[in-house]
């Protein structure tokens, strides 16, 4: 398989306000590190799964690739072009080709316009099809994911999440991308429609040869769907493999804690335990070296000092750990 997508040391940072104490002393603007120096690689075709506890960066680093927020520094080269670089003529060029789901499926959609409505004007704006054509084009793409033709006359207030999270769906495929990004997609959404919404999505790969990012906490989704799976912490990638190797024979620390406590349908078992003993630090003032070595169990006095450790290959995985050698 070829690239589609290529992430290399991609980094974004949130300003945050200054407070009285910082501008009365005129001190450094502080700074949210939400994604530091990520490299990824996506296959053409092939489905990546995201995953990390809340807050570690997934979303930012989807939404940085995409261009909806603006990166500190890196490359995001899709099918060998830096999106990054991209004026406003080739950004809108380049939003016809990639599109992203989002979590809360009712504010997502403009409450103002109906169903109808709402993919009509993605259709016009981007020119995806003749505007005679449009109105027959519509009623095409509420098929496709599942609904009726009907509820075109709806607006977002009278459908139910899992409807609004279909008509999303169809308002990202209406351009025919060949990346679609899914950002924690199916968590808002009851478990019986959350499986309802993988399976369309699994489907709609097929139909459409998609290459996709799954952004999710949720490990078993990651599983059902992925092929490969990328573990996030504190805005770095820690380890990055093929699915069934991850959770066969998970090598980071984080990867371990985390699918210690996937809850499991045994009655007998033990409640899961805590990802990790103690709360992350801080995104806004990170520890040296590993940023997982104060919550790791197996910290070395390598860990703890600079630099932070680089991802380097264990048996089909890559894993950023000092456990490891380079």
């Amino acid at each position: 398989m070829t690239a589609l997508l290529e992430v290399r040391d991609l980094t974004v940072h949130y300003p945050l306000p200054f407070g009285i104490g910082e501008i009365m002393t005129r001190s450094p603007r502080r700074v949210v590190q939400a994604v530091n120096g990520v490299n990824l690689r996506l296959e053409r075709g092939e489905t990546l799964g995201l995953v990390g506890e809340s807050g570690c960066g997934k979303s930012s680093l989807g939404r940085a690739i995409l261009r909806l927020i603006e990166a500190k520094s890196g490359r995001v080269l899709f099918d060998g072009t830096d999106v990054l670089a991209l004026d406003k003529a080739g950004l809108f060029a380049f939003r016809k080709r990639a599109q992203m789901v989002f979590q809360e499926p009712h504010a997502s959609l403009n409450p103002r316009l109906t169903v109808a409505e709402t993919l009509a004007e993605v259709l016009r704006v981007h020119r995806v099809c003749p505007r005679a054509a449009i109105e027959a084009r519509v009623p095409e793409l509420l098929e496709a994911v599942g609904l009726s033709a009907d509820l075109g006359a709806r607006r977002a207030a009278a459908l139910s999440g899992g409807q609004c999270q279909r008509v999303a769906i169809a308002r990202a495929l209406a351009m025919g991308p060949e990346l679609l990004i899914s950002d924690e997609s199916v968590s808002a959404l009851d478990v019986s429609i959350q499986a309802q919404i993988l399976n369309l999505f699994m489907r709609l790969k097929r139909e459409m040869d998609l290459t996709m990012m799954f952004i999710s906490h949720d490990l078993s989704v990651v599983r059902h769907v992925c092929h490969r799976v990328a573990v996030m912490y504190l805005g770095r990638i820690v380890e990055f493999g093929p699915t069934e190797q991850i959770f066969r024979d998970p090598k980071h620390p984080y990867t371990q804690a985390l699918l210690r406590a996937i809850p499991r349908m045994d009655p007998d078992a033990e409640p899961p335990a805590a990802a990790a003993a103690s709360e992350p630090p801080s995104p806004v003032a990170l520890s040296a070296g590993c940023a997982f070595h104060p919550r790791c169990p197996q910290a070395m006095d390598v860990c703890r000092g600079p630099p932070a450790p680089a991802l380097r290959r264990s048996d089909q995985a890559e894993v950023a750990c000092h456990l490891y050698p380079v």
